[in-house]
């Protein structure tokens, strides 16, 4: 979709339920409620208040690497998983009840089970709940959603998440249709259930839109999987005496499921489903790899002690990798390379974040690791790594890690590394004496301008050590020289 059609983020609505402040003060609310009696509605509440708040702490978790993020979705899992067990047993009281009749014997066996398992189940969630440290979650709902600040609700960052989570839950889709199982279609649930609270607390505009398709179809999906644990303890238990209580009530909970299946399938299977629909409202081409892009800034800001320095010498590589595609010196890969190069750049630093030595391995490794963003390949992913490991140090050569990549990645690592390393090279003392640059080729080799380039020091002299890989990838000498002292165009005469 061209960036120009993507809505605008409407201005959020001070009523608005979301953000993470918000939920995590809601957590703290509702377990007050929740303690008295552990009634259905209160148990629910905070159930969804946990939820949302380890949902939005898994996409901020990407970015920052803030300790405090699994943390706190560690002791939210504790609590939402022993209310999980008490909520399961409560909606099939649910079920059983809209599905049953008071004088069903099956319905009687059933409302017994499920009422006994209930005050268990009570028990323990109150055992988990008082050990529930709220005094250190109110210091985390204070200080997390202050680390928030550099994200504003409908960024193109929450976009780039929204469409990875919309790909996830395509999957499970895929999945749930192929095997039919009842697994597959719950991981589908909790997919949708992601998706929903990305969008609802981050992209009002696209909440407006589809906020409530969303929540229709999480919704489905649950009571799916209520009908199948229904069924699932119905049998566990014993509880049709007869075989026309069994066929009586099978026959209601496959009725009741089947329609619950078809309205799914009825919005997201076949031409003009949700799901193409949506796709078409988040970024594609250029503007996903902006959004990409961004992403990978705000990762690397968060770990790079000298971001400005790595943001200096994207602009610097990525002005010395259009100068010599443009002069017909480098064998560029189009906008390809050019993304991947910016990439690379703008995380070449993060090893600092564990250390000054051998920080340019630390940074290559930690790259490395990081999930190939929406529609990178692991290739793609390799020559960032690679191309950031190599910004520095040994030329790129008879590595293992190296060695074990293709020839086409191995080439396009050594031409990247060799401008990344000239561009580095550019800004020695991280103080931006060089503020940009002009190639230009002279037959058989080629000269960079650098405005602020002082020659005839020290950093001279390791700059033309730098450019070393560069002339070979380019197949020709590589000068630099001041900005003053080229000679003027044709047009800067004119």
């Amino acid at each position: 979709m061209p960036a120009e059609a993507v809505p605008a983020a409407a201005p959020e609505k001070k009523d608005r339920k979301s953000g993470l402040s918000y939920w995590m003060h809601e957590v703290l609310k509702e377990s007050k409620k929740a303690r008295a009696e552990f009634a259905a509605d209160p148990v629910h509440d905070l159930r969804v208040a946990i939820r949302r708040c380890r949902s939005l702490a898994e996409g901020f978790q990407s970015v920052d690497p803030n300790p405090d993020w699994k943390k706190m979705r560690r002791v939210g899992k504790e609590v939402f998983a022993a209310l999980g067990t008490l909520r399961d047993v409560q909606v099939l009281i649910e079920w059983v009840e809209k599905l049953g009749s008071a004088g069903d014997p099956a319905t009687q066996r059933l409302l017994a089970h499920c009422r006994q398992q209930e005050q268990i189940n009570k028990t323990h969630a109150a055992e988990v709940l008082a050990g529930f440290d709220a005094k250190q979650w109110q210091a985390w709902a204070i200080s997390l959603p202050k680390r928030t600040a550099r994200l504003k609700p409908g960024s193109e960052v929450f976009q780039e998440m929204a469409l990875e989570r919309w790909a996830a839950a395509r999957e499970l889709h895929r999945t749930a249709l192929r095997s039919r199982s009842k697994v597959a279609l719950h991981r589908l649930r909790i997919g949708f259930k992601k998706l929903r609270y990305l969008v609802e607390n981050f992209l009002p505009s696209f909440h407006d839109r589809w906020g409530t398709d969303l929540k229709e179809l999480q919704d489905l999906l649950g009571e799916v999987h209520d009908l199948d644990v229904l069924w699932e303890t119905a049998i566990r238990i014993r509880a049709f005496a007869t075989s026309d209580e069994r066929v009586h009530w099978q026959k209601k909970i496959s009725e009741t499921r089947d329609i619950l299946v078809q309205r799914y399938r009825a919005k997201m299977v076949g031409p003009g489903s949700l799901w193409e629909v949506w796709r078409a409202q988040l970024p594609q081409g250029a503007q996903l790899d902006h959004a990409i892009l961004t992403r990978l800034r705000l990762w690397s800001s968060f770990r790079d002690p000298d971001f400005q320095h790595s943001k200096r010498v994207t602009t610097l590589a990525t002005q010395l990798y259009d100068g010599l595609a443009q002069a017909g010196a480098l064998d560029a890969n189009g906008d390809r390379s050019r993304t991947l190069l910016k990439a690379a750049a703008l995380m070449h630093d993060v090893g600092r974040f564990k250390g000054e030595q051998s920080h340019h391995k630390s940074s290559g490794r930690m790259i490395q690791r990081l999930k190939p963003p929406f529609g990178w390949t692991a290739d793609d992913l390799s020559v960032v790594s690679a191309t950031a490991r190599f910004h520095r140090g040994s030329l790129p050569g008879s590595q293992k890690r190296f060695q074990a990549l293709s020839d086409e990645v191995r080439a396009t690592v050594r031409r990247l590394a060799g401008i990344l390393r000239l561009a580095d090279a550019l800004d020695p003392q991280h103080d931006g004496q060089v503020r940009r640059l002009q190639v230009r080729r002279y037959g058989e080799y080629v000269i960079v301008y650098a405005e602020g380039f002082q020659p005839h020091t020290k950093n001279a002299e390791r700059m033309a050590a730098a450019r070393y890989l560069l002339e070979e990838t380019c197949g020709m000498p590589v000068l630099v020289r001041n900005l003053a002292s080229a000679p003027r165009t044709s047009a800067e005469k004119r």
